[in-house]
């Protein structure tokens, strides 16, 4: 649809309109007089849409007059006008208008309700000129309120948005109060340096009623540096123009300040005459909150010279004042507060919804990342583990019948593939705590038991060096602690071979000792002391870092995967505690943490009791390996404990509809049917071994991440399989009903 011509009388009235908002800052009479002339045109030619608009103009005109009455009979008169002719940007203006009327006569909640109402609008239609003036106005009611926050969000909103358009006038109206919201901060330089912005960008854009306002601005700075007669300067020079425009509340601001001034400057009974005529003078032309702070103020100059029954009267009168406007604008001001903070930060929408996609894309690749990595860890644990399980598993069962000569060789094959699983571990550990995938599992144990077989763990490599290795275990200790001793034993574990490693001569002491006692446990610090090579000042804060081995460690023998020590930072973390250390080079280290351990009853447990409660149990052994296979049914026919092996997950599946077993062993990665699948399908089916307990036995660590199936499975039993730890879960299970106990669900690594 074209766009309809415009008459030469609605010409006519647009230049009139806009010649008139031109001269506004300059000679505003002259601006009143053009519009009228405007009005009176369009309402002879009927051009509603123009009379709407020199209508709106006037009110604006007339607020900034103090005029409230007449400002709002011709605003009320525009919105009909503008509803009339469904002109939305009209109705706004208007709202501004009415807004500047009720704010600046301390009816903060309409105020708010108006500004919040047409900057919507202006924003929609991009009407940034608007938009930075309602910005500023907005700022004024939350630092009225004691909102400084929101207060300088919305001052600097108007700022931007004023350069967005080069609009100098506007930017310099915000530079002003936001001068003063500095200055409430103690930050008198950069409130002069704003102040001083402020009155150069009027000066060039010729703003003579708005440079009054920028006056008043610097004039406060002034004041509050006390360099008293350049204040005093800026605010008569504030006054005089204000007079000159008509600008009853720019006057009546002034006046207050001016008082504050005099009494700085000690002159209380000149303040008290200016107050005064403040008074007066709102009472006349309605500046209500101009009128209330003069009030406060003489209320307490009076008390102050002990004039008590006029400090009294002027109290009442501020109280008075106080409370008809607080009952009526608290619930307003509360109701529309989140309104305001919707668009407060509706400005950031469009960046944010852009930093959103631009979010996700990382996440995604992330999250690919990680998949990535998951699936190499996994594939790598699972074809490390494999043929691991089978060694370790072999030299279980060779243990017994081997001669000591071949013991040697056994000891030498079994250390070798510790050291090897040891690696692995490592950096599957480090993985599932680089990415919280870890956590503490509980659980009552004998505390002096596990600390003797930490250090008779590392007794042998002590001593193939020559050196000595103690453990030296504080005599208050309890029996048992409810603790996850797999953690402990690593962490321990990870700095006692450390200490062995770097040390070649002397000793390394293990030591455990309580620091406090309460609540049913105890404080416990576990060090570990060497008199190995020890670490350079600046290399104590790196060690702890990913990968990260000192530059003092020379040979190969002496380096590793620069995992151990960041595995012990991150699990002394789990427990709540911090790894600090105390060493010089040369002269040995200290490792150390503290923790508190609660204090448990010592689990009833000893091995042959245990082997016992298995013997004539039956096992189902799901595992496609055939080596793994044969050497797991070796161990568990061992110890007299009949088997039935399944290669692969259906084949489970159906075997366990035909006969009950004691307890299932079932592997993850097979052909056919997964492990998953098949335990879904015996937990989910109707079948002798419904309720029966389920293990996963796997070499690859990743699959405790599978939490879909945890209620599936009683346990995790990582390749490759150390037989007690084996028997441990099998007797502690929650399913099972070989032990009469309950447990939680347990990962075994």
């Amino acid at each position: 649809m074209a766009k309809k011509k415009s008459t030469n009388k609605e010409k006519q009235v647009e230049n009139l309109l806009d010649d008139a908002y031109k001269i506004r800052v300059s000679d505003l009479s002259k601006s009143i007089s053009l519009t009228h002339k405007a009005l009176a045109i369009s309402r002879k030619e009927n051009l509603l849409a123009l009379v709407g608009k020199s209508l709106s103009r006037l009110a604006l005109y007339e607020m900034i007059l103090d005029n409230h009455k007449e400002s709002l009979r011709m605003s009320h008169e525009a919105i009909n006008i503008f509803k009339e002719i469904d002109d939305e940007m009209g109705v706004a203006e208007v709202h501004y208008s009415i807004a500047g009327i009720y704010y600046k006569s301390n009816n903060f909640q309409l105020g708010m309700v108006y500004l919040l109402d047409c900057l919507m609008t202006f924003r929609k239609f991009k009407d940034y000129h608007n938009e930075s003036r309602t910005q500023k106005s907005l700022g004024t009611i939350y630092e009225f309120l004691g909102d400084f926050k929101d207060a300088k969000f919305c001052y600097k909103s108007a700022i931007n948005v004023a350069k967005k358009i080069s609009d100098k006038n506007l930017e310099s109206n915000a530079y002003n109060p936001l001068s003063g919201l500095l200055l409430k901060q103690n930050k008198s330089k950069k409130a002069l340096d704003l102040s001083q912005k402020s009155i150069s960008l009027k000066e060039e854009t010729g703003d003579k009623r708005g440079i009054a306002f920028s006056y008043y601005g610097r004039g406060k700075v002034f004041l509050y540096l006390k360099r008293f007669r350049e204040a005093e300067n800026d605010f008569l020079e504030a006054l005089k123009i204000h007079r000159n425009f008509g600008e009853k509340t720019g006057e009546s601001m002034v006046q207050n300040k001016l008082a504050v001034l005099h009494v700085a400057m000690g002159n209380k009974a000149k303040a008290k005459i200016i107050l005064k005529e403040v008074i007066n003078f709102s009472d006349v032309h309605g500046t209500l909150f101009t009128k209330i702070k003069a009030c406060h103020f003489l209320y307490t100059l009076c008390r102050e010279d002990n004039e008590i029954e006029n400090a009294l009267c002027y109290l009442e009168e501020y109280t008075k004042l106080q409370e008809s406007i607080a009952d009526s604008q608290t619930l307003k001001v509360i109701e529309n507060y989140e309104t305001a903070a919707k668009i407060k930060f509706s400005e950031k929408e469009a960046r944010l919804e852009l930093e959103k996609a631009e979010i996700t894309y990382e996440k995604e690749q992330v999250e690919k990342a990680i998949g990535m990595k998951q699936e190499f860890l996994s594939a790598m644990s699972h074809e490390i583990r494999t043929p691991l399980n089978a060694i370790t598993s072999i030299i279980a069962l060779l243990d017994d019948r081997s001669s000591e000569e071949d013991q040697k060789l056994l000891t030498s094959l079994q250390f070798s593939s510790k050291k090897l699983l040891r690696i692995i571990d490592d950096i599957l550990d480090f993985s599932k705590l680089e990415s919280n995938n870890m956590s503490l599992e509980k659980h009552p144990t004998l505390f002096s038991k596990l600390m003797n077989n930490i250090t008779e763990t590392y007794l042998g490599m002590a001593q193939e060096k020559g050196l000595v290795l103690n453990l030296v275990l504080d005599s208050k200790i309890a029996e048992a602690y409810l603790l996850d001793s797999t953690k402990l034993f690593q962490i321990l574990g990870n700095l006692l071979s450390n200490a062995i490693k770097y040390t070649e001569q002397g000793s390394v002491v293990l030591i455990v000792e309580i620091i406090e006692s309460e609540n049913g446990g105890d404080f416990v610090r576990f060090s570990v002391k060497d008199t190995g090579i020890g670490i350079s000042a600046k290399e104590k804060n790196k060690i702890f870092e990913s990968f990260y081995i000192a530059s003092s460690i020379l040979t190969r023998d002496q380096g590793g995967t620069g995992l151990g020590l960041a595995i012990v930072k991150k699990m002394v973390a789990l427990h709540q505690s911090s790894i600090f250390i105390d060493s010089e080079l040369g002269q040995g280290s200290t490792f150390y943490f503290e923790t508190k351990l609660e204090k448990s009853i010592a689990p009833i447990s000893s091995k042959t009791d245990a082997l016992k409660k298995l013997k004539g149990k039956k096992a189902m052994l799901v595992e496609d390996n055939e080596i793994n296979a044969m050497v797991m049914t070796r161990l568990l026919k061992k110890y007299e404990i009949e088997v039935v092996r399944a290669s692969d997950g259906s084949i489970a599946v159906e075997l366990s509809k035909q006969e009950k077993v004691d307890f299932i062993l079932m592997d993850i990665h097979m052909p056919v049917m997964d492990g998953f699948q098949a335990t879904e399908h015996i937990r989910k089916n109707k079948n002798p071994n419904k309720e029966t307990s389920i293990f996963a036995l796997t070499a690859d660590v990743t699959v405790v991440n599978h939490q879909k199936y945890q209620d599936h499975f009683d346990g995790f039993l990582s390749k490759p399989i150390q037989i007690e730890r084996l028997f441990n879960v099998i007797l502690g299970t929650k399913r099972s009903n070989i032990h009469g106990e309950a447990s939680q669900f347990n990962i075994i690594v």
